[in-house]
């Protein structure tokens, strides 16, 4: 794999930052990178049709980028940078796992 490490944490950060603030913004009631009234998964019992169908399609990447800290953030007012710092250290574990997966798969195939 001929992308660095930290580049690709990186990219992968940014990527899941956008991914979690654009799909809170489309389906939630509010524009937040992070629901206010602890709804992880907004969308999901919209009377809205494309929200409740968009809602259900993310539903699977949103429960491995969001899910396992979900429940560490019942306060309903956290101070926003505890948010940010452990989504962005479990992000980036899950970013090393793929680079690490990744490559893996590279070196394998140019093996053969």
């Amino acid at each position: 794999m001929k992308t660095a490490r930290t580049k690709f944490v990186i990219i992968f950060l940014v990527l899941a930052f956008a991914f979690q603030f654009i799909s809170n913004s489309l389906l939630g009631p509010e524009v937040r990178l992070f629901p206010v009234d602890g709804e992880w998964f907004p969308g999901a019992g919209s009377p809205t049709a494309w929200k409740n169908t968009t809602s259900t399609i993310l539903y699977p990447i949103k429960m491995v980028m969001v899910g396992p800290l979900s429940p560490l953030f019942t306060d309903p007012d956290p101070a926003p940078p505890i948010l940010v710092f452990a989504f962005a250290l479990y992000w980036a574990a899950i970013a090393l796992m793929l680079y690490y997966l990744l490559s893996k798969i590279v070196t394998r195939k140019k093996e053969k």
